[in-house]
């Protein structure tokens, strides 16, 4: 019994050590904010934003797809590699023909440790003064 205890505790350590030294050799993204409000706007406005990011891992970090949750919202998004303490941002444009509120996201997967991030657009759209 004594042994089996003593293993079991072993092979979690490893574990634990085996995780934390994953994190410490591979890319971690880390966005400034995950949502962006735009609050209420009129109807035909700008719908574009920004989601800032770094690289706080020790290796390069790679975008592999980043998609919206409907055709409304087009992002784009940096195809080189962002460098270990660099920065990087994704541009998405919310279509604001559509009036009333709405509640979108965008999925990032990538390189990094944190694999797949969800981003959030909302807001609510009004109709233009006639």
């Amino acid at each position: 019994m004594k042994t089996f205890f003593i293993s079991a505790i072993l092979l979690f350590v490893i574990a634990v050590g085996a995780k934390a030294q994953t994190t410490d050799s591979t890319s971690v993204i880390q966005f400034e904010s995950l949502v962006h409000d735009y609050g209420t706007i009129l109807q035909g406005s700008d719908g574009g934003c920004e989601f800032k990011f770094e690289n706080k891992g020790k290796t390069p970090l790679k975008l592999i797809t980043v998609r919206a949750s409907c055709g409304c919202t087009v992002p784009t998004y940096p195809q080189d590699q962002i460098m270990p303490g660099k920065t990087g941002v994704i541009k998405v444009m919310y279509n604001t023909n559509s009036i009333g509120s709405f509640n979108k996201s965008i999925t990032v997967s990538s390189t990094a440790y944190n694999a797949q991030v969800i981003l959030q657009i909302k807001g609510n759209v009004t109709a233009k003064p006639q």
